[in-house]
């Protein structure tokens, strides 16, 4: 029994004195972390006396009394002794006097409104009402003028309606002659920019420019033309920017991609867009194409083409470099071009090498 007992107590005994080493050894720990953190916030106070010293020495307000300022608490040395704290007297020193001048340059503010360098100017000359001197009643000449100030004028544009005719002449000596067949000549009037409209080519020159260049929509230019005297509609509008896109600017287009198709370095990219009414028929919330062509500013003309396209798919690329031999550079994939097929694609993004 006595042994029973005694082995049953031994296992308390040794977890016993394991969890006193335990926590013996937590106890010391903390006295440690303890010390450390003490340490470290000394060390900190420091730091944070020492920068708002720094900063009270830089931002602060100075003394010309001595070169470096007396920090907070400490004192200086010289402040008991007059002969540091004033100024040294002589008798040469006090009665001479200096005195100088400072010149300053005076900038001249840029105005934050004015002409520019090339536009038109009219002088407007104001000359007395009377030339005649009050005290001897002589003429008086001119002895100089002064400019004294400028303005900008501004001319609307005005809405003119104008009208074609064409005259028509006759030979009344061969109408007398009944041998002879009658001679008629008819002035030619030039033909419109586009068929059976009344917009002149200045009208769909400010259209267009105030659409693109302005991004003033064309619903909002009809009331800018019916101010002007022209009555007319958003679809006319349009009609009109399309006629001239195909009848005048297509062929510009098409000559300029010739230019381009000749140079031997092109740079390709694209970008997505969306195009409410599709051709194809899906939804107007699929991604549209808008793919741009530049040559290199090495090369001489340097151009800029853009083309849109509903897909990105490969036989946009193709119908539109058909003929081009040299390098294009688009972005980070390599696709290899040879003149008749494709050698291999891959779908995104490219780096090509074409011929």
């Amino acid at each position: 029994m006595v042994n029973t007992s005694s082995n049953n107590k031994n296992p308390y005994g040794k977890l016993i004195r394991l969890l006193e080493e335990q926590l013996a050894h937590s106890n010391q720990q903390n006295k440690d972390l303890s010390k450390k953190l003490d340490q470290s916030t000394k060390q900190i106070e420091a730091l944070t006396e020492q920068i708002r010293h720094l900063t009270k020495l830089l931002y602060g307000s100075k003394s010309e009394k001595s070169k470096y300022n007396v920090p907070d608490g400490q004192g200086s040395l010289f402040d008991d002794d007059p002969a540091f704290s004033e100024p040294e007297h002589t008798e040469e020193q006090s009665q001479q006097t200096i005195s100088y001048t400072v010149v300053r340059k005076v900038k001249s503010k840029k105005r934050n409104d004015s002409l520019h360098d090339g536009i038109e100017v009219e002088a407007i000359h104001h000359h007395p009402k009377n030339t005649i001197c009050d005290c001897c009643q002589g003429q008086m000449i001119e002895i100089g003028s002064t400019l004294v100030r400028e303005e900008a004028k501004f001319i609307p544009a005005k809405m003119m309606k104008v009208q074609h005719i064409e005259h028509a002449y006759e030979c009344k000596d061969c109408k007398v002659d009944s041998s002879q067949p009658a001679q008629i000549k008819r002035g030619k009037a030039p033909q419109p920019a586009i068929q059976r409209s009344i917009a002149s080519p200045s009208v769909l020159a400010k259209v267009i420019y105030d659409k693109f260049a302005q991004y003033l929509p064309l619903y909002r230019q009809v009331k800018e033309w019916n101010r002007y005297g022209l009555n007319t509609n958003d679809k006319n509008l349009s009609n009109w920017v399309i006629r001239v896109a195909h009848d005048w600017l297509l062929p510009v287009y098409e000559r300029m991609k010739e230019l381009m198709m000749a140079k031997s370095v092109l740079h390709v990219d694209e970008t997505y867009g969306q195009i409410i009414n599709r051709s194809d028929g899906k939804s107007g919330k699929a991604n549209a194409y808008n793919w741009v062509f530049r040559s290199v500013p090495s090369q001489v003309l340097t151009m800029t083409l853009f083309q849109s396209a509903l897909s990105r798919a490969r036989s946009v690329l193709e119908s539109f470099i058909e003929g081009f031999s040299g390098t294009i550079c688009v972005m980070v994939i390599l696709l290899m071009i040879s003149w008749k097929a494709l050698i291999s694609q891959i779908v995104g993004r490219m780096f090509v090498v074409i011929g």
